[in-house]
């Protein structure tokens, strides 16, 4: 089916109030199977639930992956006790935390039968866990965090995340073996994200110049993650670590990271939605998911209309990519001056373009996956071009967990 354009949006949007988000149910099954194929080797896909925050459409996804997709990678633990409260298993929490009651949750999840872990890359967290462990009577599984950021130059440069000062091999062992010395935790796998390959676009129209640049490094930076990635997964083994899971990748290094024989699972979300940064990686191959659709209340001058709210900028360094994209119909394009803003987005027409009036819908693209769910109570969903059904997101179910 092609991918609806502004005329099909305008039918599905009929009787629905706006502002409004849109998910193409299509599009997104069609992104599924396009992950789904770049698993090889008997590899899994964990989904990112941070890039989806929609406890349905997270459903849809695992069942449409099938026995390759297997658990959520969640971004707090609140959120785990949540999804777990829904239904959900097999929850890796990504960000770590020394906070009791939450860990508390956790440990209440591992008590009740749930497969249930967390990243640590610190004693703190290590002693935290352990604490929470022996309060519940469980051990609790951690998860080591490695920091594959790129460092030439002798360290002098950094290309990547600030994360976890765990940076090798023997950082590893040590901080296993103060795990192992605590009662109520135990290491279940490594984490190990190349964010700086899986985050980086490489064709942005933003800043062209830079694209160059951005391939080369990528074109460095990865072996050197899939060495660093083998040779401490090779050095835990061999010290007696047991690792259920060696996980890596995003949506935009899925790709290359399944490619590596140490690796057990790889980690996506934002591929299945797409929002539009997602289109400035080469080889991705991936379509527009979601969407959100705007009404135009004014039109100053001839040539512009004003729609009604619209600041949804991304998180991240800021930009112009980091803003939404107007999609349709084509041709739109944003005022300098003013931009997307919080209760008013100014927009010049193409000339030639399809005329816009007041009440008419204008359609956009978020910048990233699951921010756009933070500022919509729930999603219109579309299937064929009409409207299957209307779900919360996780706004609209009352969760507010950062």
């Amino acid at each position: 089916m092609p991918a609806m354009d502004w005329t099909d949006f305008c039918v599905a949007l009929q009787g629905e109030r706006l502002p409004a988000a849109l998910v193409d149910l299509d599009a997104l099954d069609r992104n599924v199977d396009r992950l789904k194929d770049r698993l090889t080797g008997g590899k899994t896909l964990r989904i990112a639930s941070k890039s989806v925050r929609h406890v349905g459409l997270l459903r849809r996804i695992l069942a449409r992956g099938g026995p390759s997709f297997q658990g959520l990678m969640c971004y707090c633990v609140d959120e785990a006790v949540a999804l777990a409260g829904e239904g959900f298993d097999d929850l890796l929490v990504a960000y770590p935390t020394v906070q009791a009651i939450a860990l508390d949750g956790l440990a209440g999840l591992a008590a009740s039968g749930r497969t249930v872990s967390v990243v640590v890359d610190c004693a703190a967290h290590v002693e935290a866990l352990g604490a929470a462990g022996r309060r519940a009577g469980v051990s609790l599984a951690a998860v080591l965090e490695l920091d594959v950021s790129y460092r030439p130059l002798g360290g002098r440069a950094h290309l990547g995340v600030r994360r976890s000062p765990l940076r090798s091999a023997t950082d590893c062992i040590a901080l296993a073996r103060l795990v192992a010395r605590v009662p109520g935790a135990h290491v279940a796998g490594l984490m190990a994200y190349e964010a700086h390959i899986a985050g980086l676009p490489d064709r942005n129209p933003f800043s062209p110049r830079m694209n160059p640049v951005r391939r080369a490094l990528k074109r460095r930076a990865m072996p050197a993650v899939a060495r660093l990635r083998g040779e401490v997964v090779a050095a835990l083994r061999a010290d007696g670590v047991r690792l259920d899971r060696v996980n890596g990748g995003g949506t935009g290094s899925v790709h290359h990271t399944t490619r590596e024989e140490v690796v057990t699972e790889v980690t996506a979300g934002s591929g299945f939605l797409c929002p539009h940064l997602f289109d400035y990686y080469a080889d991705l191959g991936l379509e527009p998911a979601a969407f959100f659709a705007l009404e135009v209340c004014r039109a100053s001058d001839p040539g512009y209309v004003t729609c009604a709210g619209g600041g949804y900028v991304a998180s991240g360094e800021p930009g112009w990519d980091r803003v939404p994209i107007p999609y349709a119909p084509p041709g739109l394009r944003y005022v300098p001056m003013e931009g997307a803003g919080e209760v008013q987005t100014p927009l010049r027409l193409r000339a030639g373009g399809q005329p816009l009036a007041v009440g008419d819908p204008v359609i956009f693209r978020h910048a990233k996956a699951g921010e756009l769910a933070e500022r919509f109570a729930r999603y219109v969903l579309l299937r064929g071009g009409a409207v299957e059904g209307v779900e919360p997101t996780y706004r609209g179910r009352g969760w507010c967990f950062l």
